[in-house]
């Protein structure tokens, strides 16, 4: 490896033109903040999303954005798309030319079991975690499912076959006694 040694007029010639570099670079005007033509942003990107129409077990209340974040949260919890549970419109084309998503209806059955999901964990924090003194966060989509649609077979550290409930003991059953 070489090591370049400045004199001392070769060390103020490169401060001096790094220096000149900074001022001209900081000195320039600034670009016109809106987008070249063709580069627009999306029209999503500046729109409020609409209000839902169709909500069974979401606050009745919530914002057409307040709609998208949680859905949002449940994509990334499943590692899934609106399209899984949202029906195609093929009357309504977007811009990109696919059929846009009719979020209200509810001819998909996957939407149908998101709902069912959704209630569950409500219940399961409202009605058993809140009353466990300490218990943490509440569950959500994501802990069970961790970014997958199906979620995966719980495997114990010391086997690593999956276990299934048909093979599990039931719940009533008591572990045997030493002798």
């Amino acid at each position: 490896m070489k090591l370049f040694v400045l004199s001392p007029s070769g060390a103020a010639v490169a401060l001096l033109t790094a220096a000149v570099f900074v001022a001209t670079t900081v000195a320039q005007t600034p670009q016109d903040p809106r987008p070249a033509p063709g580069n627009a942003p999306s029209p999503e990107a500046n729109h409020a999303h609409a209000a839902p129409t169709n909500l069974k077990v979401l606050p009745k209340n919530l914002t057409g954005d307040q709609v998208r974040e949680i859905m949002e949260g449940w994509e990334a919890a499943l590692g899934t798309h609106c399209s899984t549970c949202h029906a195609a419109d093929s009357t309504n084309i977007g811009p990109n030319g696919r059929p846009r998503l009719n979020y209200a209806d509810d001819s998909k059955p996957e939407k149908v079991t998101a709902r069912l999901m959704y209630a569950m964990t409500e219940d399961i924090n409202v009605n058993y975690l809140s009353k466990i003194e300490s218990s943490g966060l509440p569950i959500t989509c994501g802990t069970c499912h961790r970014g997958h649609l199906g979620p995966e077979p719980f495997t114990s550290l010391d086997d690593d076959r999956p276990r299934s409930l048909q093979n599990a003991a039931p719940a009533s059953a008591t572990p045997s006694q030493p002798k």
